[in-house]
Formats: C-alpha cells, sequence, structure tokens
C-alpha cells in the first residue's frame, strides 16, 4: 500500500468518526509520525498532501532537515523525549516541542529560541500513568508547578496544552482512563487561570502491538491531540490530531487487518468517546 492511498484510507477513517461525534471535519487534523522512516517517505507523504509530520531524535531530523527545509507549510514537530543539552538545536529545526518535562528543559529552549528569534509552540508531557521508565511529569508535582509559574517569564514559547503517553497495553481502550485523567488535569488549571498557559491542546497517545505472519512485533501508534479551545464549560469545536507510523513497505494481509482492528478502531473510539470522557459503550 502507498503513502498517498494509505492517507486517504486514514482519511476517510477520520471523516467517519468525525461525523459520529458531531464534529467538524476542518478541527481534525492528522499528524504522520516520520521517526526511523527514510526523507523520501516524508517527501511521499508531502506530494500526497500531507503536512504535519512529527519525530523524536533530534540527531535522525537534523539529517532529514536539509531535504525538507523548502516544503512550504510543512510543520515538524519533536515528540520524543528532549534532552536539555539538545535544546538548541532542537528550537532551530522544529516547529514545536510536544515534550516539555522540565522547567530546565523550558529555559533551555526559551533561550534558544530568543537568539533564534522566534516563537515555538510547546506542550507539557505529564507522566498520567506513574512509570518510572517513561519521562514526563507527575500530575501536582512540585515541577509542574514550578513549569507553570515561570510560563509568563518564556516570551519565546507559547505553551499550548498537555500531552501524555499513558502505559502500554495490548487493548487501546485500557488508555481511556489515563486520557480521562489528563483531560481533568486541564480543567483543574483552566480553573485557576494562569497568565500565558494556553490549555487549548491536549496530545493522547496510544500505543499497541498487531502482529504480521512472521510474528515480528509492529507498533500501532494512535494518538488523540484536543484542541479544546476556551475554558472547560466553553468547549464548542474542538479539534483533534491523530499520530500515525508512515507506512513502510505493503503490509501483509494479516498485519493490514490488525492494523484496521487495533489501530483505527481505537482512533474512531478515541474521538467518539475517549476525549470527551464518555464511558464505553
Amino acid at each position: 500500500m502507498s503513502i498517498a492511498t494509505n492517507l486517504s484510507a486514514i482519511h476517510d477513517r477520520i471523516a467517519r468518526a468525525a461525523k459520529r461525534a458531531g464534529r467538524n471535519l476542518d478541527d481534525v487534523a492528522l499528524m504522520a509520525v516520520s521517526k526511523t522512516f527514510p526523507v523520501e517517505s516524508i517527501l511521499e507523504a508531502y506530494a500526497a498532501g500531507h503536512r504535519l509530520f512529527g519525530e523524536n531524535r533530534v540527531q535522525e531530523f537534523s539529517d532529514k532537515a536539509g531535504t525538507v527545509v523548502d516544503l512550504h507549510d510543512a510543520e515538524f514537530h519533536m515528540i520524543g523525549h528532549l534532552q536539555s543539552n539538545k535544546a538548541v538545536k532542537a528550537a532551530e529545526i522544529f516547529h514545536a516541542v510536544d515534550s516539555i518535562d522540565s522547567a530546565k528543559l523550558a529555559e533551555r529552549l526559551n533561550a534558544a529560541a530568543q537568539t533564534l528569534n522566534k516563537t515555538l509552540d510547546v506542550l507539557i508531557e505529564i507522566n498520567v500513568g506513574g512509570e518510572e521508565v517513561k519521562s514526563g511529569i507527575a500530575p501536582g508535582s512540585p515541577e509542574l508547578e514550578r513549569i507553570l509559574a515561570a510560563v509568563p517569564e518564556w516570551q519565546h514559547l507559547r505553551v499550548r496544552g498537555l500531552m501524555t503517553v499513558p502505559p502500554f497495553t495490548d487493548d487501546p481502550e485500557g488508555a481511556r482512563p489515563y486520557f480521562r485523567q489528563l483531560r481533568e488535569l486541564r480543567d483543574r488549571l483552566a480553573v485557576r487561570s494562569l497568565p500565558s498557559v494556553g490549555l487549548d491542546v491536549l496530545s493522547m497517545e496510544c500505543r499497541t502491538t498487531s502482529r504480521s505472519r512472521s510474528k515480528k512485533a509492529r507498533p500501532a501508534c494512535v494518538s488523540v491531540r484536543r484542541s479544546l479551545g476556551r475554558a472547560p464549560s466553553h468547549d464548542p469545536s474542538p479539534r483533534h490530531t491523530f499520530r500515525r507510523d508512515l507506512p513502510g513497505e505493503s503490509p501483509s494481509a494479516r498485519e493490514e487487518e490488525c492494523h484496521h482492528r487495533r489501530g483505527w478502531r481505537s482512533t474512531q473510539a478515541s474521538l467518539d468517546r475517549a476525549a470527551s470522557g464518555r464511558p464505553r459503550e
């Protein structure tokens, strides 16, 4: 299956899910996760009309950046853990960083963006699952409060909202409680009317594993990014961004079945229920 064909199929699924959820399709965006894929895959997706991409390693994307720099309207987000000593390069090559997990990192990104005379969109990464091996800030932690208090000082960062990667599960439905926790945290913060802290975006990624005939594990990664707009009581037109790995070689029939069953059925459920907190049917 080509990237163009895969993108078309995914957009069709998103359109149907948005219709069921009563959402405007213009408020839904798809992020292609291009990490580990060659630059040719990005160019192929761009030629098919795609514009939003996610990468998780500074060095890897730095090697690609020279080739994609002239892609008009293309937007590249850093979605993986970012070490503070790589903040300068990240600020230079990315349009946004979706994984702020310390005040130190934010300070370095702000300084780098100031030097570059740019403003960088960022999300605060929340570790809702409490996993020690995973990056992110615990809800209610002193570090989160330090970040929230310092945001007005970071004139070259634009805090847009929160991001989380819940614990791994074979069942996409298992991620729902963590999505709900992130939304509840967002609502609690919104009530505080924190200066310069935007909370219009929730980015929620669901990781499951499907298997091909060769039994080799292949990640099927889905993320809901919800633009919430105004205060919790005024949420007329939320926006979603889905992250999906770019396709490599054509998957086997069994692998394709698994992607549809575990991956995009989960995506549709996320649009319909997960972000809104509605119970499982």
